[in-house]
């Protein structure tokens, strides 16, 4: 008997019984209660176009990405040269790439200007110009810091919008960069995509902002403001009858609070009206600072405002300590619940802008599993009938080593819980064809040393040792291209490269060691004296 021929057995063995193991819950639909507790429980997931379900592509605008790093960067400015009371006529952003100081003196224009250099170092220091008696410093950001921008604020919004989708509960999504601003988003058997969308397309900007009660706001008009106020709308939804109503509030321009300061967001219930609320709760800088705010304001009102509208603006009745408060509105219970995802999600760095969104749907999906099962059938067929035809028993014996192959690469899928998409069919079709080319380099080495005369035990294992580093070869090759693709893919390529490089390594196993144990089991036990082959 060969050697190792037991060892080899054993581990064949072992490999079936895993495989049908996590196939099971794929092949069982009710599993039984003593199974959940021990075995594993996850099906093998089927992508998009298996499936269904929604493909988008998003488009981040980077451009306001860096307009709201420049915003920051006045807002911070005018709260420094408030504390070293240097005066100042105007602070803002004047272009896409430039804010502009406009001061009374030149005496404070030099002090400025050090501490610009000394704060923003990666910023282009203009040269200062006067103009009507005042001097204008602006600060510029550079294309290589603005680019760093524009490519952290995508970095963000993949996060934010990956944290939204886990939360949101979609089985296996894909979620990945494409090219220099785009977001690729695929969401398999989603059941609302509406609702998916809106939740991904959010911007959350969440801001606390003070109302100017001293405006009537029915009157006021975007140009007849002052530069520092601007003019939103309150909405209102009658719960009976389903009515929005607007209310125009004049609002100071500048937050006092941002939503980056929160650390949480449930949905609650108001015991009082019925009505679903979310509580937030902020972090320590914004706990101390919301409790500055309410205490230096109490008996104004506070606009709490979500990308621009105004979802309620109460009255600040007393100082509120310990950085809890809630927002409240027409809401309802799954409005809340978006909301409070995408706060606890963080706000999108930049807007996107949805330009692909294609719904896939389930009816086509069943059909695409259909053809590529049938596609998968025919070909195992016609390679069974060849194989068996030209030759004969050992064919079997190959025929027997491909069934395996499948089986075992339908476990480890299982196993690793990766995600069958109708590439990945291809590439199990493609694997039928590797698995036999395999065996038929081997049955042809093995006629070789039998027409020079050698038993059929000399000649298997002579058959077997000659076709070894050709078969190693011809895999390896073809594993370092599944990596590529792998690597640098996009979701079907990525599929097909899974089940490609599993279906490899897997096929080494069965053509060089399965296939070998079943000729030794029939050579040695079965005591065959010529080789059907």
């Amino acid at each position: 008997m060969t050697k190792g021929f037991g060892s080899r057995v054993v581990l064949t063995l072992l490999f079936l019984l895993l495989s049908f193991v996590f196939l099971t819950p794929t092949l069982v639909s009710k599993l039984p209660s003593w199974w959940k507790g021990m075995m594993p429980t996850d099906k093998i997931h089927l992508g998009l176009d298996l499936q269904g379900g929604t493909h988008l592509v998003l488009e981040v605008d980077t451009v306001k990405a860096v307009e709201g790093a420049l915003d920051l960067i006045a807002t911070d400015l005018e709260d420094t040269l408030t504390a070293q009371n240097l005066r100042y006529k105007r602070i803002g952003r004047i272009a896409p790439d430039k804010v502009q100081l406009t001061l009374y003196d030149k005496g404070t224009s030099d002090n400025v200007q050090a501490q610009i250099k000394k704060k923003y170092p990666e910023m282009e220091l203009l040269s200062p110009s006067e103009e009507g008696g005042f001097v204008n410093i602006q600060i510029r950001m550079n294309d290589k810091v603005a680019q760093d921008r524009k490519d952290k604020a995508v970095a963000q919004a993949l996060e934010t919008i990956r944290n939204r989708i886990d939360q949101f509960g979609v089985s296996e999504p894909t979620i990945q960069r494409e090219g220099i601003n785009h977001i690729v988003v695929q969401l398999p058997g989603i059941k609302d995509p509406k609702r998916a969308i809106e939740l991904i397309g959010k911007t959350a900007r969440l801001e606390f902002k003070l109302v100017d009660e001293n405006v009537n706001a029915a009157m006021a008009t975007p140009g007849t403001l002052p530069e520092d106020e601007e003019l939103l709308m309150e909405k209102k939804v009658d719960q009976t009858t389903g009515a929005v109503s607007e209310t125009p509030l004049v609002v100071k321009r500048k937050a006092m609070i941002t939503g980056d300061l929160l650390t949480d967001a449930q949905v609650r219930i108001d015991s009082q009206f019925n009505q679903p609320y979310v509580a937030i709760e902020f972090n320590s800088t914004g706990a101390r600072l919301f409790d500055q705010v309410t205490a230096a304001n109490v008996g104004k009102r506070f606009a709490i405002v979500l990308d621009s509208n105004i979802y309620s603006a109460p009255v600040i009745r007393e100082r509120i300590s310990g950085g809890s408060a809630q927002i409240s509105g027409s809401f309802t219970e799954k409005e809340a619940a978006d909301l409070a995802i995408v706060l606890r999600a963080g706000s999108l760095p930049a807007p996107v802008h949805i330009i692909q969104n294609e719904t896939v749907g389930p009816s086509l999906g069943q059909d695409s599993i259909n053809k590529g099962l049938m596609a998968g059938l025919i070909g195992v067929l016609l390679v069974v009938v060849f194989m068996t035809v030209y030759y004969k028993a050992s064919g079997l014996i190959a025929n027997l080593g491909m069934v395996l192959n499948i089986v075992f690469l339908m476990g480890a899928l299982a196993a690793l819980g990766a995600t069958l998409t109708l590439p990945g069919i291809a590439a199990i079709v493609l694997l039928v064809g590797m698995s036999v080319d395999s065996n038929v380099l081997i049955f042809e080495r093995i006629r070789e040393e039998l027409r020079l005369g050698k038993t059929p035990s000399a000649g298997v294992d002579s058959g077997y040792d000659k076709a070894f580093l050709t078969i190693m070869d011809s895999h390896v090759t073809t594993l370092i291209t599944a990596a590529v693709l792998f690597q640098f893919g996009t979701g079907p390529v990525k599929g097909f490269a899974v089940s490609l490089s599993l279906g490899i390594i897997i096929n080494l196993f069965t053509s060089l060691v399965v296939t070998k144990v079943v000729f030794d089991f029939c050579l040695s036990r079965l005591r065959v004296k010529k080789l059907s082959i």
